[in-house]
């Protein structure tokens, strides 16, 4: 009995066949490390932002020597310094989506972000967004922008010629001004009227001592 030769030849020839190239598993692609940051840093939200529904919290985490990262929340007055864990993140992101925050699970208030890396030596590293106002069932209040003092034109200024000196005014003649003559003529009439009353006055002594010599 023959041997079926060329059944075996054509199983041999289907087995050497590749498979088309759809049929044939795709090689997982290496993905390549994000870019080292210098710092922790949160890119949103952003501070005083108002929160709604589910949020989307990005930042920066890739230090070198990463180990992990993890965020946490807080009531903006905080005095027991109590946080809340929203997610761990394991792997370093730069500059790019760390994890979704549902609010609604929230009391409408004031809440602090943070964001905490961990170095392999055990170091810590953490950034903060402040004022963040988680506003799902209360109205969302308007921010009054403060009153703008609208600037007062000024008003121009005349230029003022320089103003005249007052012409002096002479002064009117002294009335008891004398002149030379009138005060020689003055002082021959007292010396006249000097004389003339020494004369009386001696005829009045020389009369009384006649009398009381009789």
């Amino acid at each position: 009995m023959l041997r079926p030769y060329w059944l075996l030849n054509l199983c041999a020839l289907a087995l050497a066949v590749p498979l088309p190239a759809r049929a044939q598993e795709a090689a997982p692609t290496p993905t390549s490390p994000p870019p080292l940051v210098s710092r922790v840093s949160l890119s949103a939200p952003a501070p005083n932002q108002v929160l709604q529904g589910v949020v989307a919290i990005r930042g920066s985490t890739a230090l070198q020597d990463f180990a992990s990262a993890e965020l946490t929340f807080a009531y903006e007055n905080n005095p027991t310094d109590t946080w809340f864990l929203i997610q761990e993140a394991a792997p370093a992101v730069s500059d790019g989506d760390l994890a979704e925050w549902d609010t609604t699970t929230l009391t409408d208030g004031t809440y602090t972000l943070r964001l905490t890396v961990t170095l392999q030596d055990g170091s810590q590293q953490s950034a903060q967004v402040n004022g963040l106002r988680v506003r799902n069932y209360t109205p969302v209040e308007t921010d009054t922008p403060a009153p703008t003092r609208e600037a007062t034109p000024l008003a121009p200024v005349a230029s003022s010629s320089p103003t005249p000196l007052p012409t002096p005014t002479p002064l009117p003649t002294n009335p008891a001004h004398f002149t030379s003559s009138q005060l020689s003529s003055s002082v021959a009439s007292g010396g006249i009227a000097a004389i003339g009353l020494f004369a009386l006055l001696g005829l009045l002594f020389a009369a009384r001592a006649k009398r009381y010599r009789e």
